[in-house]
């Protein structure tokens, strides 16, 4: 991608002192001014310099509203340019996430100046949650429109699932394991794994692990599936904790065993012997109807609604953040 020209580069800089001046919306309504004039000309680099100096001086002021609408029009200007897909537009994406603010949210109230502090910070980290998820859900549409991955780019999972697990007031597992799972990191997802159980109800925690590591079977992913289970263990022994100790676990350890070989009967027998653990989840019924046909060839029942289509479909649609 060629540089933009002299021209534009004053311009930049002109719309950076005003926003350090604290004139916030006055620069935006410039920002939005001139993008309009560089698009109706087809000037689509000179757009995405604009765009991109834009939400990146806005974000570090902590203009977060601001900052995410020049982010969406930069990758609305990636579509109607049709730039192809292709890493130095996947670095341009990364830069914006970076500069996207991590708000923290203390819980440990003593008075009444506490608890509006607290209010406060909650609609600020709301606003950068919703923010972010919100450029990266169209960053992976564009990644997949644009020659990429049919699912976007895996690096691209990896922004949005890191963005819900650093959110507030409890981590959406399931939105985020539909991220991991498309991205490339199953050690990250077993940090977050990992720091779900510390905060869940009893009872959660191996049911969130059992979906992950199915997830990636679903998906024909044995061996990130096989990662993730090893990079729990080694993580979980690093922080002096212990995974949980139940049925279902025990089940996804034989069945890792299981799919390395042609061994049909043997997953059925898994499956009957683990019943009462397996129908705890209606998603693991229907995870494990995908990993029979994608390892085995199993046809599904017909008229079945596949649970994990759903899941990944939210995120698709704009459900999964």
């Amino acid at each position: 991608m060629k540089r933009s020209s002299a021209g534009t580069a004053k311009t930049l800089e002109k719309l950076e002192k005003s926003v350090q001046a604290g004139n916030y919306y006055e620069a935006q309504q410039m920002y939005k001014s001139i993008y309009a004039r560089y698009m109706a000309a087809q000037k689509y680099l000179e757009a995405l310099d604009i765009l991109q100096s834009g939400t990146t001086i806005q974000l570090r002021h902590g203009q977060v509203t601001c900052g995410a609408e020049l982010a969406l029009l930069f990758v609305e200007t990636l579509l109607k340019a049709k730039l192809p897909y292709g890493q130095e537009t996947l670095d341009r994406i990364r830069a914006i996430f970076h500069e996207f603010p991590e708000v923290t949210v203390a819980y440990q109230l003593s008075d009444e100046d506490d608890l509006q502090k607290l209010s406060e910070n909650m609609l600020a980290a709301k606003a950068q949650y919703d923010g972010c998820t919100s450029f990266l859900k169209a960053a992976i549409r564009w990644s997949a429109e644009a020659g990429g991955p049919s699912k976007g780019a895996p690096e691209l999972h990896d922004m949005i699932a890191q963005c819900i697990c650093s959110q507030y007031p409890e981590l959406d597992i399931v939105k985020a394991s539909t991220h991991f799972v498309r991205g490339s990191q199953p050690k990250a997802f077993a940090f977050a794994l990992l720091d779900f159980m510390d905060k869940c109800y009893p009872g959660e925690g191996d049911l969130a692990i059992a979906r992950g590591v199915l997830m990636y079977l679903a998906a024909g992913n044995l061996r990130d599936a096989n990662c993730l289970m090893d990079e729990l263990k080694e993580q979980s022994v690093s922080k002096q904790t212990q995974l949980p100790d139940t049925p279902l676990l025990e089940f996804i350890g034989y069945l890792l065993l299981t799919l390395e070989r042609d061994a049909l009967p043997l997953f059925r027998m898994l499956q009957q012997n683990y019943k009462s653990s397996i129908e705890r989840d209606p998603s693991i019924t229907e995870l494990l109807d995908e990993i029979a046909e994608r390892f085995y060839g199993v046809r599904r029942r017909s008229g079945l609604h596949s649970i994990l289509g759903g899941m990944f479909k939210m995120m698709e649609s704009g459900g999964a953040t």
